[in-house]
């Protein structure tokens, strides 16, 4: 029986010997029982989850799903249901997974250092037996930071996995593995929204067209923000790419806090307590003028414009009434 420590607490040789045993399997002959995920096979799907909606694909879409899928399908010689199985209990989709998974994903997501460093050692180790950068491509590096951009309160993620357990009609609400396997959920829906916000964004600021690069992507450089509050906003607005905006941390707090807004043709809005500060202070001015401040949102080619329905109900509730905004 595995316990925690199997998983958490991996020393570089286990991960080595546990690379060298899943590489010298054979494929598995029809009607036979699989062996047991691994640790470091439970962890890359733990990671995969991160970027991929198992709960998309079901038996006869599971050849479909998208990398690390298919490449950890091959790797560790099982079928990609399987897999995606595997990632659906780590995030939570599913309430019946193993007794760790929840733990294991709770952790993770909770503690961006040790994510980093499992998930770096797994890697190395994988390169160090031959595994290459196409056979296992690094399907999220950089992008562990998100982890430490929730501001989003335990308290919140608490509450919100309540109502997701209430909403669903589920009648055990008061059971702790339930209630930790909605929170892995939610902290896992949180982590997709920013992710899906950046990448939508093009990694830059949407007032300024900041980008840290990807040498600083982990530093808080770029924040990826609803524009209704996670407060005030339904499940579902959540985790809407739409009610998203990516800002550097300056841009971010002003339109955090209504000293900016965005109008309905994107127009950026400033407030006349903004504009006030402004006028008797040279540096703040500098940093809310062109071309430190566009006058329109910056927004790629193709990307999902922010919905109106937001963004007039970030003006109405934050967003200080201005009519010189411009």
């Amino acid at each position: 029986m595995r316990t925690l420590g199997d998983y958490l607490e991996l020393s570089n040789e286990a991960v080595d010997e546990q690379w060298a045993q899943i590489l010298a399997r054979s494929p598995l002959p029809p009607g036979k029982r699989q062996e047991d995920f691994t640790p470091i096979e439970a962890l890359l799907c733990f990671f995969g989850s991160l970027v991929v909606n198992a709960s998309r694909y079901g038996s006869t879409t599971a050849h479909k799903a998208p990398t690390p899928v298919p490449e950890l399908a091959v790797l560790f010689r099982r079928p990609p249901s399987s897999v995606l199985s595997k990632m659906s209990n780590l995030s939570g989709a599913w309430a019946h997974g193993a007794k760790y998974e929840v733990a294991v994903s709770t952790n993770l997501l909770t503690d961006r250092g040790l994510a980093e460093s499992l998930y770096q050692r797994i890697l190395e180790s994988a390169r160090a037996h031959g595994v290459s950068e196409l056979d296992l491509p690094d399907f999220i590096g950089s992008e562990l930071a998100i982890l430490d951009q929730s501001q989003v309160s335990d308290t919140e993620i608490a509450q919100a996995a309540n109502e997701s357990t209430q909403t669903s009609g589920a009648t055990d609400t008061g059971d702790k593995t339930t209630q930790a396997t909605r929170e892995v959920a939610v902290r896992i829906g949180q982590f997709k929204f920013a992710r899906s916000v950046l990448i939508n964004y093009g990694y830059r600021c949407a007032f300024c067209g900041f980008s840290p690069g990807p040498g600083l992507a982990g530093r808080r450089l770029l924040r990826a923000s609803h524009i209704k509050p996670w407060r005030a906003s339904t499940n579902a607005e959540r985790v809407d790419v739409a009610n998203g905006l990516a800002a550097c941390p300056n841009h971010d707090a002003a339109f955090d806090t209504g000293l900016l807004h965005v109008e309905d043709n994107l127009i950026i809005g400033i407030s006349p307590a903004l504009r006030s500060s402004m006028a008797a202070n040279p540096i703040l001015a500098a940093a809310f003028t062109p071309p430190m401040l566009a006058e329109t949102l910056i927004l790629p080619e193709r990307a999902t414009r922010p919905a109106i329905r937001y963004l007039t109900w970030h003006r109405l509730n934050l967003a200080a009434s201005d009519p010189e905004a411009v």
